[in-house]
C-alpha cells in the first residue's frame, strides 16, 4: 500500500510536469529534444542517489548504528515530506504556474532542460527516500505497489494531460496529502522506536535514566507472538514462521499480516513506550493542522 501511494504520487508531479511542459512545447513548435534528454538524466541521477542511500544504510555493520541510523532517517523523512505537502504541493499543483515557468525556460533549450531536471530529480530523490523509510519500517516490499503507482499516474497524465481533458489536480492532493499527513506521523514513531532499539542494544538507556528494557513503560503490549497456540486461540488469525521466526504472529501484532500494514501507514505498534505514542499524537495533530491551513476545509 505505502509502495502504491508514494510511486503514485510522486509519479504524478513529476508526469504532470513533463506533460504540461510537453503541451507547451509542441503547441508552440518548439523542438522536445531537451525535454526528453533531461527524463533521462534525471531517472539515471535518482537511481545513483538510491544506490549511495542503500551503500550508506549497509556500510553500518553494527546493529545498534543501524537502529539509530532508521530512526534519524525516519525523523528526516518525515520532516522532508511535511515540506513536500505543505509548501511544494501548491506549486507543482498549479497548472498555470507550471506553463509560466516553460515560458521563462522557453529562452533557452537548457533552460527547458534543467527545469524538467531539476523537477523530477527532487521526485526522484523523495521517492527513494520514502521507499527506504517505508521498507526500514514494514521490512517488506511491494513490487505490485511499486508498479501499479507508477502505472495509474501515467494513466491518469495521459487521460487528463495530454487528451486535455479538465482535471482538478488540486483537489486529488488534498487526499493524497492528508494520507501522507498519516505516513509522516507514522514515520516520528517508528523514528522513536527505533532510537529505544538503539539505546537498548548499545547499553546505553542509562542515558535516560533507565537500567534495563523491563523499565520502559509502555502504553500498552498486545498479542504477543506465541510458540503454541491455546485452545481457546482462533487459529485463523495467525500466521506461522513470519520473516523465518518459528512462532505463530497475531494478523494484528505489528508484524503480523494486518499489522503490518497497519504500522506501515499509520506507525501502529503493538508495543509502544508513551514517548513513542505521544510523538505520533503531537506530530499528527500539528500535520492536520497545516493540511487544514494548505486545503482548507471540505
Amino acid at each position: 500500500m505505502n509502495e502504491f501511494i508514494i510511486l503514485f504520487r510522486e509519479t504524478l508531479e513529476a508526469a504532470l510536469i513533463v506533460g504540461i511542459i510537453y503541451l507547451f512545447l509542441t503547441s508552440n513548435g518548439a523542438s522536445t529534444k531537451k525535454l526528453w534528454q533531461a527524463v533521462i538524466a534525471s531517472i539515471i541521477a535518482s537511481i545513483l542517489v538510491a544506490y549511495l542511500i542503500v551503500t550508506a544504510q549497509n556500510a553500518l555493520g553494527n546493529n545498534s548504528l543501524k537502529a539509530l541510523f532508521e530512526g534519524i532517517f525516519m525523523f528526516i523523512t518525515a520532516g522532508f515530506i511535511w515540506y513536500v505537502i505543505f509548501w511544494l504541493s501548491k506549486h507543482v499543483s498549479d497548472r498555470k504556474q507550471l506553463e509560466e515557468k516553460s515560458v521563462i525556460a522557453m529562452s533557452s533549450s537548457w533552460g527547458i532542460f534543467f527545469l524538467v531536471f531539476f523537477s523530477i530529480i527532487r521526485e526522484g530523490f523523495e521517492t527513494v527516500v520514502f521507499l527506504i523509510a517505508s521498507f526500514s519500517m514494514t521490512n517488506s516490499f511491494s513490487y505490485l505497489g511499486f508498479f501499479s503507482g507508477i502505472t495509474a499516474a501515467l494513466i491518469l497524465i495521459y487521460i487528463f494531460v495530454i487528451q486535455g481533458k479538465r482535471f482538478n489536480i488540486r483537489s486529488f492532493f488534498k487526499v493524497t496529502t492528508l494520507l501522507l499527513v498519516f505516513l509522516a506521523s507514522g514515520m516520528i514513531a517508528y523514528g522513536t522506536h527505533e532510537v529505544e532499539s538503539y539505546l537498548v542494544k548499545s547499553n546505553n538507556l542509562q542515558i535516560v535514566g533507565l537500567e534495563s528494557k523491563e523499565d520502559i513503560s509502555r502504553s500498552w503490549n498486545i498479542l504477543e507472538p506465541k510458540k503454541e497456540l491455546n485452545d481457546d486461540d482462533f487459529a485463523y488469525l495467525y500466521s506461522y514462521n513470519i520473516k523465518g521466526k518459528e512462532n505463530f504472529t497475531h494478523l494484528f501484532h505489528d508484524s503480523g499480516r494486518v499489522g503490518a500494514f497497519l504500522k506501515g501507514f499509520f506507525g501502529y505498534n503493538s508495543n509502544p513506550n508513551y514517548v513513542e505514542l505521544f510523538a505520533w499524537i503531537i506530530s499528527l495533530l500539528i500535520g492536520l493542522s497545516f493540511w487544514r491551513r494548505s486545503y482548507g476545509n471540505w
